[in-house]
């Protein structure tokens, strides 16, 4: 392989291989990596902006049967000390201040839990959208709309549609982790496969629901396994029907796993946690390989904030939302924080203009 001819084919828009990634994210000269991603960037999204949002992580219940070693705030439905269902005043505190703040959204996710079916989650999204009629539901993931078909004795389309009746809005691509059944065994054994989330995500794609796609690296994967998962992604949008939304936008970052089980394993095997240079360089092939998917996000939280502003020129358009709240990374050693002046202010010092937008991508 020659790595002009790799770069010609990226900037045309032509699909890269796996063994071509490979190629270009060990031999290519980092600058010339960083640069081949921004320049493709800025083919895909003209311009010199860059986009943020405000919304808020709640986590509906921390129970949660899946098991996974890097999830430190997970607890099993015994645990009736700890254990807990956020309650409707709990909601109507945390929502008005997210409207307080500018934002409208609100990121709700929880856990696997053994006892809540899918009347459970059309009470609460229809309670929700009748008390704030405005508010987005960017909500669950496909291994929790997995879980709540199987519980319910449903099929992964009725579960969808009957969600989306109820206000679901959009659907984040959590619980992707590495797309890889062998990891998935090491890292979360109970936690829906492979094909439970591929099966899931085509499906909402199918009924036109809008959807991210995630990737947490940096643990006991390997490099192919990594570019296997973006391959994956890329070949799932492909799929998707015409004029369907699909995968608005790609969001990478490196496993936390302070305190978790995780590290135990990771130290026993030797893995070093990935450093800025590993992110920038995931940044960069990510927007490479992904080149039917419009955005790419750069993960101030778990990277900080440099590091993403970095990222803002090796390929990512997107710095994410100002997180109001963010519990489960944030569990296992994330500490970055910021508001709606510092977002825009790391945007502005990266070189671009911030614009506010909505999960759509729309302008707020």
């Amino acid at each position: 392989m020659e790595l002009n001819i790799l770069y010609n084919k990226a900037i045309e828009g032509k699909e890269i291989t796996c063994e071509e990634a490979l190629f270009l994210y060990e031999t290519a000269p980092l600058n010339e990596l960083l640069n081949l991603a921004n320049k493709i960037r800025f083919i895909i999204n003209p311009g010199n902006k860059v986009s943020w949002q405000i919304d808020r992580n709640v986590n509906y219940t921390n129970v949660c049967i899946s098991g996974c070693k890097f999830c430190n705030f997970h607890c099993k439905i015994s645990r009736r000390d700890v254990s807990y269902i956020t309650t409707p005043q709990e909601y109507r505190n945390k929502i008005d201040e997210l409207f307080r703040y500018g934002g409208d959204q609100l990121l709700l996710q929880g856990g696997l839990h053994p006892e809540l079916d899918i009347i459970f989650y059309e009470e609460l999204f229809r309670r929700l959208k009748r008390d704030y009629p405005t508010l987005k539901l960017n909500a669950l993931g496909p291994p929790e709309v997995f879980h709540i078909a199987r519980i319910s004795n449903m099929t992964i389309e009725e579960t969808l549609k009957r969600l989306i009746d109820a206000g679901l809005d959009t659907l984040p691509g959590a619980g992707a982790e590495i797309l890889s059944d062998r990891v998935r065994k090491l890292i979360s054994p109970a936690k829906p496969g492979v094909n439970a989330w591929v099966k899931v995500m085509k499906c909402a794609h199918k009924l036109g629901l809008g959807t991210t796609a995630t990737m947490v690296y940096g643990h006991l994967e390997t490099l192919k396994e990594r570019f296997e998962h973006l391959i994956l992604l890329r070949d799932i949008q492909k799929e998707k029907p015409e004029g369907a939304p699909g995968f608005r936008a790609f969001i990478c970052w490196p496993m936390q796993t302070e305190g978790t089980k995780l590290a135990e394993m990771g130290q026993m095997s030797g893995v070093m946690a990935p450093d800025a240079i590993e992110h920038l360089k995931m940044v960069a092939i990510s927007r490479i390989i992904l080149n039917n998917i419009p955005h790419i996000q750069a993960s101030w939280l778990t990277i900080g904030m440099e590091t993403a502003q970095l990222a803002l020129h090796s390929g990512a358009d997107d710095m994410g939302s100002i997180m109001i709240e963010e519990n489960v990374v944030s569990s296992a050693g994330a500490e970055s924080r910021t508001d709606a002046a510092g977002i825009q202010k790391a945007i502005k010092e990266a070189g671009f203009v911030p614009w506010l937008r909505n999960q759509d991508y729309s302008p707020r």
